[in-house]
């Protein structure tokens, strides 16, 4: 009895022991992956990348450079007094329309210069570019998923509307995220207009391929690339990020947050996206109240409805902005 019993232990504790162990590997190769492959770091890579996939965009950003209107700004975080990096443009003719315009996980402020280039060069608009935690030029080792993520946002968003207010003292702003960036925008669309977070001038969002929630995406990726169920690697990871970075999986959860959002936001996802599977879209815009619209872009995968529909994006962006930024 005593030997079965002593074996049994031995057993569950090695078992607690390799569960641990994959729950901390699942852990760091999700939130803390520049330690592998330093891509959102890499900014001259990050342009040249940019330039190859979006030839438009060379002469557009030699341009301000040359003029000195493409700018970095610096703040720190009111959350974790990190030191945070963002991109800016103010528009060739002055104007209170700005783009707050937020990039995807392990991509950063310049990988989302195509979207800038349409605010900007095509629209009229200010821009500004956020690095997000622990991406770009910005502060921190461990990404958040857009839970933290929206906190910094929003401080982002009172910095552009000082930056860019008109002579009436505010802008007319819209959030525009792609993939975890539309994440943090419907994680945030939750928080405007209460308490601290009163921006009246914000006028709409723009989500583009966001995930429902944290635990969701998770339970996607551990299915599609290691072919394992959440249970009970997922459970375990979620834990652990709670006790070392202070959120947990169901927690950050874009669909709760789009509930309490009465500003209009306007969904795009791609009918082909498997990473961030078209189906999420559906309970995000059923969960968000009016106004509201929804573009399922055919044929498109993941993240990829600009590059491959430029002229019908600019256009449904353009209508959909029009009409709360006149």
């Amino acid at each position: 009895m005593r030997r079965t019993l002593k074996y049994t232990l031995i057993i569950l504790l090695t078992f607690i022991t390799i569960l641990l162990c994959a729950a901390y590997y699942v852990l760091g190769f999700a939130l803390r992956p520049s330690e592998l492959e330093p891509r959102s770091r890499d900014m001259a890579a990050s342009m040249d990348y940019m330039y190859r996939t979006y030839p438009e965009l060379q002469s557009w950003v030699d341009s301000l450079m040359q003029a000195g209107a493409l700018r970095d700004w610096y703040i720190d975080s009111d959350r974790s007094g990190e030191p945070l990096h963002a991109l800016m443009v103010r528009a060739a003719h002055p104007t209170p329309k700005t783009a707050v315009i937020v990039h995807g996980y392990t991509d950063n402020a310049v990988r989302m210069l195509h979207i800038g280039y349409l605010y900007s060069r095509q629209l009229g608009y200010n821009i500004l570019l956020p690095d997000l935690h622990a991406h770009g030029m910005s502060g921190g080792s461990a990404i958040q998923m857009g839970w933290f993520d929206r906190l910094d946002v929003l401080q982002w968003m009172e910095e552009a509307n000082e930056l860019f207010a008109d002579s009436l003292g505010h802008t007319q702003m819209v959030v525009h995220g792609i993939s975890m960036g539309a994440a943090t925008t419907m994680m945030l669309s939750g928080d405007l207009g209460q308490g601290v977070n009163q921006q009246p001038w914000v006028k709409c969002l723009v989500e583009d391929c966001g995930y429902t929630t944290v635990w969701d995406e998770f339970a996607n990726e551990l299915r599609s690339m290691f072919l394992l169920p959440p249970f009970p690697l997922l459970h375990t990871a979620d834990l652990l990020c709670r006790w070392e970075y202070g959120w947990s999986f169901r927690q950050a959860s874009a669909l709760s947050q789009v509930q309490k959002c009465a500003l209009p936001m306007l969904f795009i996802h791609g009918d082909a996206d498997t990473f961030v599977p078209t189906a999420m879209v559906y309970p995000l815009y059923e969960a968000k109240p009016e106004p509201k619209e929804l573009w399922l872009v055919p044929g498109a995968a993941h993240a990829v409805s600009y590059k491959e529909n430029k002229a019908e994006y600019t256009r449904r962006v353009k209508e959909f902005t029009d009409k709360y930024m006149p």
